[in-house]
C-alpha cells in the first residue's frame, strides 16, 4: 500500500468513527457545551468546525500541491473559525453531518489521488507553519481526534 493510500484509509476510518458518533446523538446532546472560554461552542459547533476547517484546509493543500505558498502571514485561525460558525449557524445537525460525510469523502479521494512524492511538497499550514503535505494530512485526523477527546470528556 502506498503512503498516500494508507493516509487516505486512516482518514476514511477516522471519518466513519465520527459519523457513527454524531449519528447517535439525540436532539438535546447537540446543545452540550464543549468549549466555554471565548466563544461558546456546543457539539453542533464542533461538527460545523469539522466541516468548515477540513473543507478549507484541503483547498489550501491543493493550492500548495500546485506550487502555492500556503497560508498567508496575516491568516488568523480564530477569525476564520468565527466567520465559518456564522456561515453555518442556520444548518441543522443533520445537514452538517451530511456535509461532513461529503467533505471527508472528498478529502479521502484527494489524498488517495496524491503521488507519494507529492506528500513531500512543502507549504505554510495555518497551525503547523512550514511543513510537508504529509504532515498537513496527518493533522486533519489529529485535529478531529483532539476535539473528539474534548467532546467525550463533556459527554460523561
Amino acid at each position: 500500500m502506498t503512503e498516500s493510500a494508507a493516509l487516505a484509509e486512516k482518514l476514511k476510518t477516522e471519518g466513519e468513527k465520527f459519523v457513527d458518533f454524531f449519528s447517535h446523538l439525540i436532539e438535546k446532546d447537540w446543545n452540550t457545551e464543549v468549549y466555554t472560554e471565548g466563544e461558546l461552542w456546543t457539539l453542533r459547533n464542533v461538527l460545523a468546525h469539522f466541516v468548515t476547517s477540513e473543507r478549507g484546509l484541503v483547498k489550501l493543500f491543493e493550492t500548495i500541491r500546485q506550487g502555492g505558498p500556503g497560508a498567508t502571514d496575516d491568516f488568523s485561525i480564530d477569525r476564520y473559525n468565527a466567520s465559518q460558525q456564522v456561515k453555518t449557524k442556520d444548518l441543522s445537525p443533520v445537514e452538517l453531518l451530511e456535509q461532513y460525510k461529503e467533505v471527508r469523502a472528498n478529502s479521502v479521494a484527494w489524498v488517495a489521488g496524491l503521488k507519494d512524492e507529492e506528500l513531500e511538497i512543502r507549504g505554510k499550514h495555518p497551525f503547523l507553519g512550514e511543513t510537508a503535505i504529509r504532515e498537513m494530512v496527518k493533522m486533519l485526523y489529529i485535529h478531529n481526534q483532539t476535539h473528539y477527546r474534548d467532546v467525550k470528556k463533556v459527554m460523561k
